[in-house]
């Protein structure tokens, strides 16, 4: 435990942002839930620990964390915004049903994706990141 709260620290500080015991325990409650947490969730997750954490506070400091691009907002169908701690590449699996989010990392997909808009060379776009929301449903669920 100690370890990550260290790597969080690092990480605020190399992003400029102040170590706050808030935006550390933002970063704890992404990092153990890993289910791309709503606010709500992470919320209530913060006040096992914190019990007089506001949800005001909660969303200022992951507006903060997405903005330097410590964590990454997902959008899903429901248009619940979802928060996700893993910043190298992915794509999501979403379950419309369940509004569950997996993971879903495949280098062979990436370098297609990549490939063949390299080929289409969209006029006056230069493309950053690719990220696939793929919808369908889990087979438990």
């Amino acid at each position: 435990m100690a370890n990550k709260v260290n790597v969080y620290k690092e990480q605020l500080v190399m992003k400029g942002l102040k170590v706050t015991p808030q935006r550390l325990a933002v970063l704890q409650a992404i990092d153990d839930l890993h289910n791309h947490p709503t606010v709500e969730a992470i919320t209530e997750y913060i006040r096992r620990t914190h019990p007089h954490v506001a949800v005001g506070t909660v969303y200022k400091v992951l507006d903060a964390l997405a903005e330097k691009e410590l964590v990454k907002r997902v959008k899903t169908e429901s248009d619940s915004m979802r928060y996700d701690g893993i910043l190298e590449q992915h794509h999501h699996l979403y379950c419309a049903k369940s509004d569950r989010i997996e993971d879903y990392a495949n280098h062979e997909l990436d370098v297609m994706l990549m490939e063949y808009f390299r080929k289409k060379n969209i006029p006056g776009f230069t493309i950053e990141e690719i990220k696939l929301q793929i919808k369908g449903h889990f087979i438990a669920d």
